[in-house]
């Protein structure tokens, strides 16, 4: 079973914020492919279906993004999902708005929720995708991943959003070194 977890902020002030950009690829993902999400008592909204012929679960955790950990080790231990398994993905502020880069493992660089994951599971060996947000220095970092996207990032954006449903469906079928080789572009 493969657990593809998306990360953000639940609730509608939040929506289309760049902080969310990790809910905006799996709710992408959940739509092209058409699963449904729903809320469960891991502390995560799930979505289950068959893809290739594999179990795999789509996620948004509920905790928050600095909690993103919690959800992830409860949605693991109950469906016994190895590490190795998951695919986590969410926003960077050291890349340029809609670039992805994938990795297999690595710190959290300063993001949250990713740190968080990093604590609950007792490791950096975590397959990841980064999807770019950029900075802007006159506006401070709470805010500016907190705020919307303009129309101009989400231009960038949106075409990230098919890639990854592209790259998601390699995560399935094939190694996180393959998909690193096809989608990471120098």
């Amino acid at each position: 079973m493969k657990l593809i977890i998306g990360l953000g902020n639940i609730g509608n002030e939040y929506q289309n914020t760049r902080h969310n950009v990790g809910f905006m690829a799996v709710d992408y993902f959940a739509d092209k492919n058409k699963l449904e999400f729903k809320n469960t008592k891991l502390k995560a909204m799930i979505s289950k279906g068959k893809i290739a012929n594999e179990d795999v679960i789509i996620a948004k955790p509920t905790t928050y993004m600095n909690l993103s950990g919690e959800a992830l080790s409860l949605i693991m231990k109950f469906y016994q999902i190895n590490i190795k398994d998951v695919l986590v993905i969410y926003d960077d502020l050291d890349l340029d708005t809609g670039k992805i880069r994938i990795r297999k493992s690595g710190s959290a660089g300063g993001q949250n929720g990713m740190k968080n994951i990093i604590q609950h599971t007792k490791t950096e060996n975590i397959a990841r995708i980064r999807i770019g947000i950029s900075k802007n220095p006159l506006i401070p970092t709470k805010d500016y991943v907190l705020g919307k996207f303009t129309q101009n990032e989400l231009q960038a954006i949106n075409p990230a959003l098919s890639t990854i449903e592209l790259i998601i469906h390699d995560f399935i079928t094939k190694d996180v070194d393959y998909i690193m080789n096809r989608y990471n572009k120098k």
